[in-house]
């Protein structure tokens, strides 16, 4: 039988935790068999999970000869990674066990430094965040998981859930997969990555900037059509200018930041209302429905529709 160990580390966070332990251990066979036997390893008797204090009835040893190693997300990804635990980890895997991170577990896991090298990826918001700590490593913040053989990577707590099934259905098939997933209630695939869970906001502005009032205009203008020539003259300044301007205190140019602003106001209106895509592509201002649809395709990962499907 396939023996997976979850890492219970300081600061665990119990979804991450739970959500691998929940969908192996409800894994059946065609014959009826359990297909994985569920280990939860820590370093020390007793781990603090924020609302509760986790007993593991498995200590590092556990992970010696499982198949499987889960490195669930801890509440500061930023912690130091301890000798023992690294050490444990490395040496599982200079045997050949397969190492999977969820959400931000991706930390602990880099800190090892058997990623380097490889494509990752992370809960979007610390994608970043990531990048900057281990620069060695190829972080991904549009996909809901990474797959490099023996070391795979998932972005948030959800999408933890789906690195499991695609892990199921290499170990099993994917008819294994199928009722796996029908247990947990959720597809085998989700379609898109996590840019379709990314709220699609501007940089702030800080108050008082010059860029203020010229902003708040955008966002309440969104259903005209603008060019930027129109954008400078309500600026009261030159295209040069405006675009220095908005590199300067926003981090993009003024089209690339209409784009996204509408984009954000398309996503509200598909999740609140019944209106036509059409409608809605007109409301925040694309000219034609084609433009509008492969702009937030590009921007999301998905369709308006799949978005509407999935939020509305």
């Amino acid at each position: 039988m396939h023996t997976v160990a979850v890492l219970a580390l300081d600061q665990v966070i119990p979804f991450d935790l739970s959500a691998p332990i929940e969908v192996f251990s409800r894994t059946r066979l065609p014959d009826g068999r359990p297909g994985y036997q569920i280990r939860v390893c820590a370093e020390r008797d007793e781990i603090d999970a924020g609302a509760f204090t986790l007993r593991a009835p498995w200590g590092l040893e556990g992970l010696q000869d499982a198949d499987t190693i889960i490195v669930p997300g801890v509440t500061d990804p930023t912690a130091p990674l301890s000798s023992p635990v690294r050490d444990a980890l490395r040496s599982a895997a200079a045997d050949g066990t397969r190492i999977a991170s969820i959400c931000v577990g991706t930390f602990p896991l880099a800190a090892t430094g058997l990623l380097d090298g490889l494509r990752v990826t992370t809960h979007w918001q610390a994608a970043g965040l990531l990048a900057d700590a281990h620069p060695d490593l190829d972080v991904d913040p549009n996909v809901l998981y990474v797959d490099n053989g023996q070391f795979l990577t998932s972005a948030g707590a959800a999408a933890g859930m789906d690195l499991c099934l695609h892990m199921i259905r290499r170990d099993y098939g994917s008819a294994v997969a199928a009722d796996a997933a029908r247990l947990s209630v959720m597809p085998l695939e989700r379609e898109g990555g996590q840019a379709q869970f990314i709220v699609c906001d501007h940089a702030p502005t800080p108050q008082g900037s010059e860029l203020e009032a010229l902003l708040t205009w955008l966002r309440e203008n969104l259903a005209r059509d603008l060019i930027l020539a129109d954008i400078a003259e309500q600026a009261g300044t030159s295209t040069r200018t405006l675009i220095r301007r908005f590199r300067e205190q926003t981090g993009t140019t003024p089209l690339q930041w209409l784009h996204r602003a509408r984009i954000r106001q398309a996503q509200h209106l598909l999740e609140t209302t019944k209106h036509s895509v059409e409608r809605i592509g007109s409301q925040v201002g694309f000219g034609s429905s084609t433009t509008f649809r492969d702009r937030f395709k590009r921007t999301t990962g998905v369709s308006p529709q799949t978005y509407r499907r999935t939020f509305n």
